[in-house]
């Protein structure tokens, strides 16, 4: 591999980790057509392919898996050092942190918990949606970190356990657990996932009832629910202060109450310092959202 210059390696290392070509160029700063120049000329340097093309991107072939695992660890960490000789401790926040999660969990919790960073200097551009898009958004550039309430399976992506979000079945004083089968149901959507997990994780049932209300966004149903208008299941971080001031109520108290694990995620490889900051302080200060 003598013949191959440090651009090809770091072409291919990032068409691998991103899945296809157009991924790779807009976090290269290339255009398409020189990125694909550079896989082509890797290939004829070893005298295989390194990847499969395919309708929606590009699969790697075995010796793409051995190529990468080589030269992957090197060309991290000597991106690395480059960013730390060109961003000093002074400069940590000098880039802006693009930052993706759910509405409720991004405004109740993660917003809050970096509001001291905020304050030495990082700058935040957040997107609200649902975990697909948002992923789909990370690995192509679009975001830096993402907050995600199931575990992203996409290649390319670092991913940590963040914390667990524990559920609850709670409306206002005005309903009781014998009003649980035929009180209004405030949902997040139409085919009700947060309610039917809890029904079937707890009382080992299905739960086929039509909602009263759908609202897509939690902080909505959790203002119908205290206002009495039914009966919901909420991650308790987001009704704890409804809890502790009797506006809410827990209807049930399960002995193994429903949970569910919350990932963070960035692209693999080096990464700005600032982006960096912002990961280690959600894994450090995560474990006190509930």
């Amino acid at each position: 591999m003598s013949g191959a210059s440090l651009d090809l390696f770091r072409s291919f290392l990032t068409v691998y980790r991103a899945g296809s070509v157009s991924a790779a160029a807009d976090q290269l700063g290339l255009a398409q057509p020189t990125v694909t120049a550079h896989i082509k000329s890797l290939e004829a340097e070893l005298e295989r392919p390194l990847f499969q093309r395919i309708a929606r991107g590009m699969t790697p072939t075995p010796a793409a898996d051995h190529l990468a695992a080589r030269i992957g660890p090197a060309l991290d960490d000597l991106a690395q050092a480059v960013l730390h000789e060109l961003h000093g401790p002074g400069e940590t926040f000098g880039h802006t942190v693009h930052l993706g999660g759910p509405a409720e969990l991004v405004c109740t919790r993660v917003l809050p918990s970096l509001a001291g960073l905020v304050t030495e200097g990082l700058r935040l551009r957040i997107t609200l949606g649902l975990p697909d898009q948002l992923l789909a958004d990370l690995s192509s550039g679009g975001l830096d970190l993402v907050v995600s309430t199931l575990r992203p399976r996409r290649r390319g992506l670092s991913v940590d356990a963040l914390t667990d979000e524990e559920f609850a079945l709670v409306a206002a004083p005005s309903w009781t657990f014998g009003d649980i089968d035929h009180a209004p149901l405030i949902a997040y959507a139409e085919n009700l996932p947060i309610l039917r997990r809890y029904w079937h994780t707890v009382f080992d049932t299905r739960l086929t009832r039509t909602p009263a209300v759908v609202v897509p966004d939690l902080r909505g149903v959790l203002a119908a629910v205290t206002a009495g208008a039914g009966i919901t299941v909420l991650p308790t971080y987001l009704c704890a202060g409804e809890l502790a001031d009797g506006r809410l109520h827990q209807l049930h108290h399960p002995d193994i109450p429903p949970i569910n694990t919350l990932f963070i995620a960035t692209r693999n490889g080096p990464a700005h310092p600032a982006i960096t900051a912002v990961r280690g302080h959600l894994l450090l200060h995560a474990g006190g959202w509930a």
